[in-house]
C-alpha cells in the first residue's frame, strides 16, 4: 500500500500565535505532501518495500536496495519527521513534562531549564537544513542531538521523541531569518502528553 498524507491533528490556525496558520498549511500540504509522493514513487521500482512499514525502512536502511536507499533516507525520512513534527504540538502545549520522561530529563540534564538551554542552542546552531531531536534509546536514555536534511534518529539506532524542524520552510514566512525567535514560540506550542507517550511506549 502507498503511504498517505497523515492528517494535521488540529485545523492550520490552531497552533496561532506562536507558528503562523499559513505556514502550516503549506509545510503540511505542500512539503510533506511532497515528501510523501517522493517515498511513494521511490518505492514503486520494489513493490515488495511497500509491506514495511517507514519505520522499519529507516531502521535498516543498509537492507533497502542501493539504487532507491538515498531516495528512502530522504524522502522516507522527511515522511516520518514531519508525522512525529506535527503530533509533538497542540494548541494546548508548552509547559513541561511530567512522570517518567521528566525523571529521565532530569537524570540527563539536571533540570527542565538545563535541557531546554541546550536544546535551544542545538537548534539556533545548526548549521544548514536540518532537524533538532530529543531522542532516546531502548533503555531510557535521553539525548539531544541533530541530524541533517531529513535523516532519521531511527537510522542511528534511536527512537525519535520530540522535534524540531531547522528547515526555513518551517518559519520563513512568519520570522524570515530569526530562527530563534522561531524556536522560542515553538516551545510553546510542545506537546509533552504525546512526547511522553512516545517515551514509554519505547
Amino acid at each position: 500500500m502507498a503511504h498517505e498524507l497523515p492528517a494535521l491533528p488540529y485545523g492550520y490556525d490552531a497552533l496561532e500565535p506562536h507558528l503562523d496558520a499559513k505556514t502550516v498549511e503549506i509545510h503540511h500540504d505542500k512539503h510533506h505532501q511532497a515528501y510523501t509522493d517522493k517515498l511513494n514513487a521511490a518505492l514503486e521500482t520494489h513493490p515488495e518495500l511497500t509491506e514495511k512499514s517507514v519505520v522499519e525502512l529507516l531502521s535498516n536502511l543498509s537492507s533497502v536496495p542501493e539504487d532507491i536507499r538515498k531516495a528512502v533516507q530522504n524522502h522516507g525520512g522527511g515522511y516520518h519527521n514531519h508525522k512525529l513534527f506535527w503530533e509533538t504540538m497542540g494548541p494546548d502545549g508548552g509547559g513541561e513534562p511530567e512522570g517518567e520522561l521528566k525523571t529521565a530529563i532530569e537524570k540527563a540534564f539536571g533540570d527542565f531549564a538545563s535541557f531546554k538551554e541546550k536544546f535551544t542552542n542545538a537548534a539556533a546552531t545548526l548549521f544548514g537544513s536540518g532537524w533538532t531531536w530529543l531522542s532516546t534509546d531502548k533503555a531510557g536514555e535521553v539525548k539531544i542531538h541533530t541530524t541533517q536534511n531529513q535523516d532519521s534518529p531511527l537510522s542511528e539506532g534511536l527512537i525519535p521523541l520530540l522535534p524540531l524542524d531547522i528547515w526555513e520552510h518551517a518559519y520563513y514566512l512568519k520570522f524570515q531569518n530569526r530562527r530563534p525567535e522561531f524556536i522560542q514560540s515553538w516551545w510553546n506550542v510542545v506537546n509533552w502528553k504525546e512526547v511522553e507517550k512516545k517515551f514509554t511506549a519505547r
